[in-house]
């Protein structure tokens, strides 16, 4: 029959083997946190280029329904310039915020093309790099 003294020292963990275990968790986090930040930003950026694309497909349908471009990016959602032609909603549920959490900005007539739409990526500031680099439908 063992002794109490003995069964505890079966059941416990040395303080050197929980200091050991804490060391690799946090080895491990400090690797694996960078690179998932990296994933994240890099998904935004994505997720910003194909809903500016998303935008650009529903308005050029818009345009052939009704013959031009709305004049604010809402048009896509209803019939606010009253057109006769309008076969939407062209976009559902509703038009999209960016992946920074700002409105798309819509410029009719455009600067690059016959529209402009961008937004200002993580800063919300024109012009950037990586993250807050401007993604536009003029550079798709």
């Amino acid at each position: 029959m063992k002794t109490q003294k003995q069964r505890r020292r079966v059941t416990l963990f040395t303080l050197i083997e929980v200091v050991v275990v804490i060391v690799i968790l946090v080895t491990l986090a400090s690797v694996a946190t960078p690179m998932y930040m990296n994933y994240i930003k890099k998904s935004k950026i994505a997720t910003a280029k194909t809903q500016i694309k998303l935008l650009d497909d529903a308005l050029q349908q818009y345009k052939l329904d009704v013959g031009t471009y709305p004049s604010d990016l809402q048009g896509l959602m209803e019939n606010i310039d009253q057109s006769e032609k309008w076969d939407g909603p062209y976009i559902k549920p509703r038009v999209p915020l960016d992946p920074w959490g700002a409105e798309y900005n819509y410029v009719f007539p455009g600067d690059h093309g016959e529209f402009d739409i961008y937004s200002f990526g993580a800063d919300g500031q024109e012009g950037g790099e990586g993250e807050y680099a401007d993604q536009t439908n003029w550079e798709l």
